[in-house]
């Protein structure tokens, strides 16, 4: 293997298809579970050409699909290794979708993508450090430990929902929501 990968931009990895009418949903548009397919195959390659390894999702962040897919569209994912831990890194994936015709590109989601690189043995690997060279690598960088710390709140506050949860204090706040709580002793049934 060449000299080792240790900058984001060394990490760099794109993939790009044309969207075809058999990855359509039943709206028309391109299926989002095929678009997520492809994201994990970006993952997978930014992160093992950075860790040297096999490496394996074990969590997505920020799927959001801000704008649709068309068929037609030439979607790019660009990935790039954010973040390392010992054995985990995070890579980013923005997601491109340029429509021929209509001469337009357009943002259509950026997620991110947590892998945990493994030995032959099927044990978490270490993976290198990344070096920083710039302000928008140092600022990635900070953003997957705002994200991990805002992820640990919300797994303690949900802990705490559940740990606190009173059923008659929850069926009457729900009074302005869509819904109608009929258990007996409960709800207005």
């Amino acid at each position: 293997m060449d000299a080792q990968l240790n900058t984001p931009s060394d990490t760099d990895t794109v993939i790009t298809e044309l969207m075809v009418p058999a990855y359509a949903n039943f709206g028309g548009k391109i299926h989002g579970g095929y678009l997520l397919s492809m994201m994990d195959k970006v993952a997978y390659a930014c992160a093992t050409k950075f860790a040297g390894n096999y490496c394996v999702t074990v969590a997505v962040d920020g799927v959001e699909f801000l704008q649709p897919v068309d068929v037609g569209d030439l979607v790019s994912m660009q990935a790039r290794v954010n973040y390392t831990g010992d054995s985990s890194l995070v890579v980013g994936i923005r997601v491109i979708a340029e429509n021929f015709q209509e001469k337009f590109v357009k943002h259509t989601n950026t997620s991110y993508f947590t892998m945990v690189a493994r030995d032959e043995a099927g044990n978490a690997a270490r993976v290198p450090g990344l070096r920083l060279t710039d302000t928008e690598d140092l600022r990635r960088y900070s953003e997957v430990l705002m994200r991990k710390k805002l992820k640990a709140w919300y797994r303690d506050s949900m802990q705490k929902q559940r740990d606190d949860f009173d059923s008659v204090i929850q069926a009457a706040s729900l009074a302005d929501e869509n819904c109608v709580v009929d258990i007996p002793g409960l709800g207005a049934g």
